[in-house]
């Protein structure tokens, strides 16, 4: 798949890194310094352009930017009728304390929001350290990446990608559900950074039998 990634932070790169690594075509994009942005994907062997010229490549549009950059990001986009756009983002405060949004709405239903034409899928599928790994698996198995959307074809698309990290994606409904991901991926940064465990480690979905699922 053609894979516009926007903004090229850790997140960004790992995803970069990774998709790029398994065969997908990538482009980067959104950065106040374009020198810098072409090196970075000169570094991971990926191109680069203007976020409006990405999106209209893209198969899948993955927005990877921190939260006081969204707003900002998505008018740099333009029209996104139509497209697939995979969030990974969240909104917390600074500390990592607590959540921007949450219960009666979410980052992804603002996403939809603001692109009411775009078919919006939500996954915040681990830590870019992980990512970056040279195996990003945890004791041998991918950890399970969370995805919520109202279009089954879109998420589809995006859970070839998850399984490409890889990862084990898992449906949990429509973007409502993107209440429940946000908060519990924070829950996750606060054990890996303010309680000291580190980011190798992952919230994963065991059934008794072992299987992930269906």
């Amino acid at each position: 798949m053609k894979v516009a990634i926007i903004g090229p932070g850790s997140l960004g790169k790992a995803l970069a890194k990774c998709l790029g690594l398994a065969g997908h075509e990538i482009r980067l994009s959104f950065s106040r310094d374009e020198g810098k942005l072409r090196a970075i994907a000169g570094t991971l062997r990926v191109g680069f352009g203007a976020p409006d010229e990405v999106a209209r490549w893209a198969d899948v549009i993955a927005l990877a930017t921190p939260w006081p950059a969204l707003e900002l990001a998505m008018d740099a986009l333009g029209d996104l009728s139509g497209k697939i756009v995979w969030d990974n983002t969240n909104a917390v405060v600074p500390d990592l304390s607590t959540m921007l949004l949450g219960t009666t709405t979410s980052v992804g239903e603002e996403v939809q929001r603001r692109a009411r034409g775009a078919l919006v899928v939500k996954c915040i599928p681990t830590f870019a350290e992980l990512l970056d790994r040279d195996d990003p698996r945890l004791n041998g198995d991918p950890v399970t990446s969370y995805v919520a959307g109202n279009d089954a074809d879109a998420k589809a698309a995006v859970c070839r990608l998850l399984a490409d990290l890889p990862t084990m994606p898992v449906d949990v409904g429509d973007l409502t559900a993107s209440r429940l991901i946000e908060p519990m991926m924070l829950l996750l940064v606060q054990l890996a950074y303010r309680r000291g465990m580190g980011p190798t480690i992952s919230f994963n979905l065991i059934r008794q039998d072992g299987r992930v699922h269906d």
